[in-house]
């Protein structure tokens, strides 16, 4: 082994020990009578420091011909450092190097290995390679691997076995679109990259093997999605004999189990649940975000009563009346009151014409708007067509029912 420690490892009790380590250089700091290497592997940074008329001058020498990315194998001994980072894991030694070798000398990289790099996206995928060498695609990467391991150490545990299925397979027509593959033995025949396991999976639960797990790669060609690319991975899971609460334990214990493992928080379970009616009624998305505050709340019941004819209208014929308290939606400038807007100041009548004709093309019959500028409690203070014609005890319901309040 070239290295008996990494770069990421040293501390103050291996102080005293004589240590070789290899690595790329992050940075130099030349400042003549004493010159700083950072050198760096996946595992950290350690300090490498060389001082006149202590380091031998032919190290000093080389030193002095180094540049970033250079790879270097340095071996000298572990001391206390004198001047202490508390915000590097090694920042208590540094290596006093009585011999410095480069393995492999480095062009100028194209942009810095830095975590705020001056490489934009198309000049780091160019430079992929280099790029992998930043701390947070780094970070990602070995948060995938500890993801995996935990995926695999809990379900093991629940008595899942990891199967792995075909990715050449049959073209299965619906559903997602596949890729298709030229074969070369079946001339003019083609596979399609697996969409997903689906198949497969179901196979093994007829062959009998209740639990099964994949951490499989999927393939679709379709256009990108924001949660979605042509070619990812997914946790595949199938069971057998079970019944809904038994899937939703399993899959709670392992959101449980990852948060835990990976990030150090502690996830509280049973996870609040909701019917699919609920979310649309409430968010109008199956997936909610509770985390945004902007709920969907339904007037039908008071719109009859409202005394607002095109309200008493549309119930008559049967459609629904919803609203939404836009004051949530609207909030900026938290980390300075004094610039904050409300809602009514920034929803001009212009943009609540935009957002009419733009409801209407989701076919709604249309959107009525009020505007609180004041004490709710007041009746001058509520503006709007809408506003104007419902009822004062309508109005104080309404009031209720929305949480209203100024702006």
């Amino acid at each position: 082994m070239l290295r008996t420690h990494t770069c990421g490892e040293l501390r103050s009790e291996h102080i005293g020990q004589t240590v070789p380590l290899c690595g790329w250089v992050q940075r130099t700091r030349d400042k003549g009578a004493i010159l700083w290497i950072d050198l760096r592997d996946r595992y950290g940074l350690t300090q490498i420091t060389l001082e006149e008329g202590v380091e031998a001058e032919e190290v000093r020498a080389a030193a002095r011909h180094l540049g970033r990315e250079f790879v270097l194998s340095v071996t000298g001994k572990v001391t206390e450092r004198y001047s202490k980072n508390d915000k590097m894991l090694t920042g208590g030694i540094e290596i006093r190097p009585a011999k410095l070798e480069i393995l492999n000398p480095a062009k100028l990289p194209p942009f810095l290995i830095e975590d705020d790099t001056d490489g934009g996206d198309d000049l780091r995928m160019k430079y992929r390679y280099l790029d992998l060498r930043r701390t947070p695609v780094r970070n990602n990467l070995m948060l995938r691997h500890k993801m995996a391991q935990a995926v695999r150490r809990y379900l093991d545990g629940q008595d899942f076995i990891e199967v792995e299925t075909p990715i050449l397979c049959k073209y299965t027509p619906g559903g997602a679109r596949n890729y298709l593959v030229p074969s070369r033995v079946h001339l003019g025949s083609f596979y399609a990259l697996a969409e997903s396991p689906q198949l497969f999976k179901q196979l093994l639960m007829v062959g009998g093997y209740d639990r099964y797990v994949q951490i499989a790669r999927c393939f679709r060609d379709e256009d990108l999605r924001q949660d979605r690319q042509p070619e990812f991975t997914q946790i595949d899971l199938e069971m057998s004999f079970i019944e809904m609460d038994d899937i939703m334990a399993i899959g709670e214990g392992l959101a449980r189990e990852l948060w835990q493992k990976t990030l150090g928080i502690t996830l509280q379970t049973p996870f609040r649940r909701m019917t699919w009616a609920e979310g649309m009624s409430r968010f109008g998305s199956d997936k909610p975000d509770l985390r945004y505050g902007v709920e969907i709340v339904d007037l039908t019941d008071w719109a009859p009563t409202s005394g607002f004819t095109v309200f008493q209208n549309a119930i008559a014929g049967g459609g629904v009346v919803r609203a939404l308290n836009a004051k949530h939606g609207f909030e900026q400038g938290a980390a300075n009151p004094a610039s904050q807007k409300t809602a009514c100041e920034i929803l001009s009548r212009r943009t609540l014409d935009q957002l009419t004709e733009f409801v209407k093309g989701y076919g709604a019959k249309g959107l009525a708007w009020i505007k609180i500028q004041g004490d709710p409690a007041v009746k001058e203070n509520w503006q709007g067509p809408a506003a104007k014609n419902i009822t004062d005890e309508a109005r104080a319901s309404l009031a209720i029912k929305l949480a209203v309040a100024d702006g």
